[in-house]
């Protein structure tokens, strides 16, 4: 007898899935034992939801296709939520599958009962519950397809007993793959954004994770416009690396370059980027914006121009419409701004001596030039995200994947499964804070169930350090951020893993080699410097009086050895400026 899990099994493996992220119980007990009894599609064993989820959202991200997560009933799929969010609002195709109560119970209070279908609704491009066994089919093309092409979670509800219900073993197995489609804007759009372009005298590229397959078009607009290139952190990947154009990042965690390149500027390109942060957009300067989400532009700051279609298209189509014989003097200016501020952030990372802890800075540059060609990092949101965006170097075959739209917390680790998994051959490093890593710790233990040679390097300085400077920012005295860590890496020996601590700078380099050879799962647990500043690039007045109130605040309440570190810890910062 051929069962509904059948079908949704031969379906998931004629489009190309390989496995499925998840944790059994009662509810979705036919789809697991159809798993068991299929033999090829793997059942990718985690210790909590929410980590099936976020590694879907990091194969997905790496690969482009569709992952699946799957979950029990009521408390089981509740917790993929946060992972689903964040897939969803990095635009990766996945597909969770949420177990649910018996279809007679629903509405009645029953035992775990949750409404799936509402819960989900606002992370997802489609969510529906099954009702009927003989909807099934239909329906989980219909969120395949869905989540494929519009790049996003679809949710397919469905209570335990549909699992398990018979279905005609011809019943059609359809493959669900994806569409390609070229999408460029209209000749009236395009003459209208090449005139704005061309009036202005300074023009600044800002680029994003749109410009994914569009490098080389990327540096033809640049080279034609003679502007700067601005990338967001999601944009890092595709646009920094071998680009005479890039004067860095802009931002909350960028470079002043960055920013000085779009305040400068009398007309901005915005390329396949939705970077939300509105303070840092030029004030009078016309913008264009190219996106292939026609929704997304004029999201953040009002557009002159709005373009929608493929980046990689639009500027082949844009690029003869521009003029040539333009006048160099911002690019340069930009160029000139870049090297110092790259210089001086570069001498911030000089690998340390004498006594730890260590300043991160050096941690991530470090790992930098450790690490493979090809290797995926995931930061951790928070500091890791911070040292990461300005010391990791990209190169066309790296990768940088994590939760930089939906900043969750603990991402790192989970992500870095879904990667590793889908990857088995390809280095993949986990940059982890230390209150991410104890979120989901739990997480260790899948590494050595699933044998998965994930690094993991934790910044292990005792805090929630990314919360303190946004206290500090806002003059608040720093309260309820301490972490009484363990020692990590004899927690990862005891799990079964290999385990280094490094608490002096010396010891770095040959830890991160000695952890980066071992042939499986590894933690490098770094002592690093709890109050390391990072300086935006636009230092608001609001912000100066906040650091100047928390100073105050803390010496009143008694804290005033925090304001002694803080200065000990960040002195060569400021000798530098």
């Amino acid at each position: 007898m051929r069962t509904v899990a059948d079908h949704i099994v031969a379906t998931l493996k004629a489009s190309g899935v390989h496995r499925v992220y998840g944790l059994p119980g009662d509810s979705l007990n036919g789809l697991t034992d159809a798993l068991r009894r299929d033999g090829d599609l793997a059942w990718q064993h985690v210790r909590h939801e929410e980590a099936a989820a976020f590694a879907a959202a990091g194969e997905a991200a790496t690969t482009g296709r569709l992952a699946v997560c799957a979950a029990s009933c009521g408390p089981g799929n509740l917790h993929l939520i946060n992972g689903l969010f964040d897939a969803q609002r990095s635009g990766v195709p996945v597909l969770a599958i949420a177990a649910h109560i018996p279809r007679a119970e629903i509405g009645t209070a029953y035992f775990q009962e949750t409404h799936p279908q509402e819960l989900f609704r606002e992370c997802s491009v489609y969510c529906e519950l099954v009702s009927d066994a003989e909807q099934l089919p239909r329906l989980l093309e219909i969120a395949m397809r869905t989540a494929i092409e519009r790049r996003g979670v679809a949710v397919l509800v469905v209570p335990g007993e549909v699992f398990r219900a018979s279905t005609a073993d011809d019943t059609r197995i359809t493959k669900i793959l994806p569409t390609k489609s070229v999408v460029v804007p209209s000749d009236g759009d395009l003459a209208t954004a090449a005139d704005a372009l061309n009036r202005a005298g300074r023009v600044t590229i800002l680029a994003g994770a749109g410009c994914q397959g569009a490098h080389a078009e990327l540096l033809q607009i640049a080279e034609r416009l003679q502007a700067p290139i601005v990338h967001a952190l999601r944009g890092k990947e595709f646009v920094e690396y071998d680009n005479p154009y890039d004067v860095g990042m802009t931002g909350l965690l960028g470079f002043p370059s960055g920013y000085r390149a779009m305040e400068h500027c009398d007309a901005l390109l915005m390329l396949g980027t939705d970077f939300p942060y509105r303070p840092f957009f030029p004030e009078h300067a016309t913008i264009v914006q190219v996106d292939i989400r026609g929704e997304h532009i004029g999201r953040r700051v009002p557009v002159d121009v709005p373009l929608v279609g493929g980046v990689k298209e639009t500027i082949g189509a844009l690029l003869p419409r521009l003029r040539e014989g333009r006048d160099t003097e911002h690019l340069e200016r930009m160029r000139a701004h870049y090297r110092r501020t790259r210089n001086r952030f570069d001498s911030l990372a000089r690998a340390g001596r004498g006594k730890g802890p260590l300043h991160p800075q050096s941690v991530v540059a470090a790992v930098d030039r450790i690490a493979a060609p090809d290797a995926v990092f995931l930061p951790d949101v928070g500091t890791p995200t911070l040292w990461a965006s300005r010391y990791l170097t990209m190169n066309g075959r790296r990768r940088l994947i994590g939760s930089f739209n939906h900043g969750s917390m603990a991402n790192a680790l989970p992500q870095a499964i879904g990667v590793q998994a889908s990857h088995p051959g390809r280095q993949v490093v986990a940059l982890s804070g230390d209150g991410g890593l104890a979120m989901l710790l739990g997480e260790l233990v899948t590494l050595r169930q699933q044998k998965l040679p994930v690094k993991v390097v934790v910044f292990d300085n005792n805090a929630l350090a990314f919360v303190e400077l946004e206290m500090k920012a806002d003059g608040f005295v720093n309260y309820g951020t301490e972490l009484d860590n363990p020692n990590f890496a004899e927690v990862a020996r005891a799990i079964g893993l290999h385990g280094v601590r490094v608490d002096h700078p010396e010891k770095l380099e040959d830890g991160l080699r000695e952890a980066f050879a071992h042939d499986g799962p590894a933690v490098i647990d770094v002592a690093t410097v709890r109050h390391e500043l990072s300086i935006p690039p636009k230092v608001s007045l609001a912000q100066a009086r906040g650091f100047t109130l928390w100073a105050t605040r803390s010496i009143l309440s008694g804290s005033g050895d925090d304001v002694v570190e803080v200065a000990g810890a960040n002195l060569r910062q400021l000798a530098r400026e």
